[in-house]
């Protein structure tokens, strides 16, 4: 995905609460890995689960 486009999806993902960040995780498309990876690293531990359920 262009930097731009992420970077407004990354912010967008910051500020998000915890349904809606899992919501642009699984729904946004042609994110690279480190991009998806970017993002996990912003996403709460300890709702992990709560991520993992909604990947599954």
């Amino acid at each position: 995905m262009e930097a731009t486009t992420f970077e407004q999806i990354k912010t967008k993902f910051r500020q998000a609460d915890t349904e809606t960040k899992i919501s642009i995780y699984v729904t946004t498309e042609n994110l690279t890995q480190a991009q998806y990876t970017e993002l996990l690293r912003l996403f709460p531990l300890h709702e992990i689960g709560r991520l993992e359920a909604a990947l599954g």
